[in-house]
């Protein structure tokens, strides 16, 4: 039995910390990510009313990385061809800044995304999954 403490500690340190994020507070975070980006469910219903400049955010947690119908940049490009998936932890690390995002994960740092959320990705994402059944 000795050997099941150092175990367990292991996988204790292996397993990561997942964005607990508001739901609440991350819909009234979105209200800084509209001015580019809406969410509008593929029949048309639009749950939140945002700008055109950014893709649609609806389905974002659980789909590849630019995979929507939208021109992204190269580094977004580079993390599409790899296979990178959205999920809570990502796209809340990814808001925060996002050249920084792509530099750590070993794609090109060029995005079309400026803006960096300094606090509430963690509840933007959960808002953001709340608002759509999580992609297979």
């Amino acid at each position: 039995m000795k050997f099941l403490a150092p175990a367990i500690a292991a996988l204790m340190v292996a397993t990561p910390v997942l964005a607990e994020g508001d739901v609440d507070a991350g819909e009234k975070g979105f209200k800084k990510c509209k001015a580019c980006h809406t969410i509008t469910t593929p029949d048309g219903e639009v749950l939140y009313k945002g700008g055109r400049t950014g893709p649609n955010l609806y389905g974002v947690i659980g789909r590849t990385v630019g995979a929507e119908d939208f021109k992204y940049g190269a580094g977004l490009q580079e993390a599409n061809a790899a296979g990178a998936v959205w999920t809570e932890d990502t796209l809340a690390a990814y808001v925060v800044d996002p050249k920084a995002w792509l530099a750590d994960n070993g794609y090109a740092t060029k995005s079309k995304m400026t803006f960096k959320l300094k606090k509430g990705g963690a509840d933007v994402a959960a808002y953001l999954a709340s608002l759509a059944p999580a992609a297979e």
